[in-house]
């Protein structure tokens, strides 16, 4: 399992998302691609954050009172935010992902998103690999 690196699984058309989009814009886009979530790039493709629908939950929550909508990505995004390179291990992210961590990473090589891997991706792969071992002789 170690063997199988994040390059095998990772979704290499993610949804990406500009710091100075309007979060409505933003949301559409989630929404539309059914995404839990997507990285926020700078002009250069590298990575500057991460949105994900719990955090346009809250500020669209509070928008709602007043009717005005009027935040950016870059007002809702984090910035603390877990990546993954596509040469990592599955195994390892794996690991990762059993406690309280992201349900999906940006994967980013040479400073620039590439792509994304979630947790059903992760599952995949793991379901995958089990497979294998119950199909090999005794």
């Amino acid at each position: 399992m170690d063997s199988i690196k994040i390059k095998d699984y990772m979704d290499r058309r993610p949804v990406l998302l500009k710091a100075n989009m309007s979060l409505a814009v933003a949301v559409e886009h989630l929404l539309t691609s059914s995404r839990p979530g997507a990285p926020v790039i700078g002009e250069t493709g590298q990575l500057v954050g991460f949105l994900s629908q719990q955090d346009c939950l809250s500020v669209m929550l509070k928008s709602s009172y007043h009717c005005d909508l009027t935040s950016t990505v870059s007002d809702c995004m984090r910035t603390d935010v877990l990546s993954v390179g596509p040469e990592d291990s599955m195994l390892h992210l794996a690991e990762q992902m059993t406690g309280a961590k992201p349900k999906i990473y940006p994967v980013v090589a040479d400073g620039k998103v590439i792509g994304v891997i979630t947790r059903q991706d992760v599952l995949k792969a793991m379901n995958t690999y089990m497979q294998q071992c119950y199909l090999k002789p005794a």
